[in-house]
């Protein structure tokens, strides 16, 4: 599978797209399971609250937000894949995070919700048809296809794991 072209997301998504390395998408997304969750899975409970400002979210709002927005791009996905027509509704961030609640679950339980819903992003993704993957609707206002949604979903939890060591925990090796 070849790598989503320009006309196929909003430019925006194109900062997460880019971060994807070439190859089968489906590969990507299952050894970023395993890596991204090893890397996880090195984060303390006590440093899973902390902010790199007050302004900020913690670390267990920022990998709630990864696995909200995951679903959201799998469900946009699984939506156009199968052919339904109507388009989907943005996505506000903030209220999800002000929702989740997420500073009040533990971060194990985020680090296995985040495995869980990448192996349901997989499960979904191996089994679409090869013309699913060009199949395309209108999410947020914009045009998007299933694939540019399965590499914005690669993409993002790239971006917030990089944002992570970058911002939260620069001095954690991997």
């Amino acid at each position: 599978m070849t790598r989503p072209q320009q006309n196929e997301a909003a430019d925006y998504y194109f900062g997460y797209i880019n971060l994807v390395p070439d190859g089968d998408i489906v590969k990507v997304l299952e050894q970023q399971l395993d890596e991204t969750a090893a890397f996880f899975s090195q984060v303390s409970e006590e440093q899973s609250v902390s902010r790199y400002a007050a302004d900020k979210w913690s670390l267990r709002e920022l990998l709630n937000h990864v696995n909200d927005t995951e679903r959201v791009f799998v469900f946009r996905a699984l939506w156009f894949a199968r052919g339904f027509t109507a388009p989907m509704p943005s996505f506000d961030q903030e209220i999800g995070v002000k929702g989740a609640g997420a500073d009040h679950v533990t971060w194990v339980t985020q680090v296995e919700e985040f495995r869980d819903v990448r192996r349901a992003t997989l499960a979904l993704f191996r089994s679409l048809p090869e013309e699913a993957w060009q199949r395309s609707g209108i999410a947020s206002d914009n045009a998007v296809t299933v694939r540019a949604l399965a590499y914005m979903t690669a993409g993002h939890a790239a971006h917030h794991t990089n944002v992570i060591r970058e911002r939260y925990l620069p001095s954690t090796p991997g």
